[in-house]
């Protein structure tokens, strides 16, 4: 079976390799460690797909008690596709909703291919794999019933880089919306606050990803496919840098604390304010105007953010743009800073 290979036509800011869930050679179990369970991220592990010497529907059946029914249920990934062998939940439901209006769960399991005993009667079976599932209605009347969901689910693997160099986890976060980025339809995500390297397993088709390299400016979007049964790999490319922010009384003097910063676009837009001795941003490459504010009066200054260029950016108390900060003043527009060098 052949390895990673080109899927998608991405637009620039991303690329996508796919690679199959099915065979162990394709995909490293340490590669597909599962996700720690963020708030609707729904990460699963997608296990290798053993080669079964026979479907688990062909197997010989289990010793049922008397006035009892099996029901034998297998899920996979589409017609004629290979099973799924890991990261299922199957739950069986009543067939009738109770004088509340809900559907009792009857049985729950976590196995690949379970056997539920359960009586006689009608139920509605459930298998979710990650945020794909399928339902189907059953009846059980005395005979063993083998019974196939087809949910047609592939995964995506996300990070983030600027040029060549990988984004380190924990400072770069992707949510996950359905569709395109160019449909006008609104919609909500269907999975936030995905981690570099967690596995988010969807039903076939088109979504677009929203990635955020620190909590500023620098965002990215980008269409991916989803196609089943496989791990597509997506690179998101931003174009931005890390930089820091210093006011001194002497260049290459000692920070002063307690100082406000106003970041703002050259047309006045604030993008963000904070107080630090050396406050840190995560800046989209562009022109961008700073204001520092410390002991009543205001320091400026234009700088420009290159892509892939982390810099500080220093700011001196003996600038003699300086002036006293009007009381009744509102704060000020700011803009990033470029690089010092």
């Amino acid at each position: 079976m052949a390895t990673a290979a080109v899927i998608w036509a991405a637009p620039p800011d991303a690329s996508a390799q796919t690679r199959s869930l099915l065979a162990p050679q394709d995909v490293a179990p340490s590669e597909l460690a599962p996700g720690t369970g963020r708030p609707g991220a729904s990460i699963v592990y997608p296990a290798p797909l053993a080669q079964p010497p026979a479907s688990p529907l062909a197997q010989s059946g289990p010793v049922v008690p008397a006035g009892r029914v099996a029901l034998v249920v297998v899920a996979r990934y589409g017609r004629d596709a290979p099973p799924i062998s890991g990261g299922l939940i199957w739950r069986v439901y009543t067939a009738n909703p109770d004088a509340s209006g809900m559907f009792r769960l009857v049985k729950e399991e976590r196995s690949a291919t379970p056997t539920f005993i359960l009586p006689p009667g009608n139920y509605v079976v459930h298998a979710s794999f990650g945020l794909a599932s399928a339902a189907k209605a059953v009846q059980l009347r005395s005979d063993t019933v083998r019974e196939v969901l087809d949910i047609p689910a592939g995964g995506i693997r996300l990070q983030g880089r600027v040029n060549d160099v990988h984004i380190p986890p924990g400072q770069i976060s992707f949510d996950i919306y359905p569709g395109s980025q160019f449909d006008t339809a609104e919609r909500r995500p269907i999975a936030q606050n995905v981690m570099t390297g967690d596995v988010v397993l969807l039903p076939e088709g088109t979504y677009y990803i929203v990635s955020t390299y620190g909590d500023v400016n620098a965002v990215v979007r980008s269409d991916v496919q989803v196609q089943a049964a496989k791990l597509t790999d997506v690179v998101v490319t931003h174009r931005a840098a890390v930089i820091t922010f210093k006011l001194v009384n002497d260049k290459g003097g000692d920070a002063l604390a307690n100082t406000q910063w106003t970041v703002s676009t050259p047309d006045g837009d604030v993008i963000k304010e904070l107080i630090g001795a050396f406050p840190r941003l995560v800046l989209a490459e562009g022109d961008y105007h700073l204001i520092a504010r410390n002991e009543g009066r205001t320091y400026p200054r234009d700088f420009k953010v290159i892509n892939g260029v982390d810099g500080e950016v220093e700011l001196s108390t003996r600038n003699s743009e300086a002036a006293p900060v009007p009381a009744s003043a509102a704060p000020a527009a700011v803009a990033p800073a470029a690089p010092a060098h």
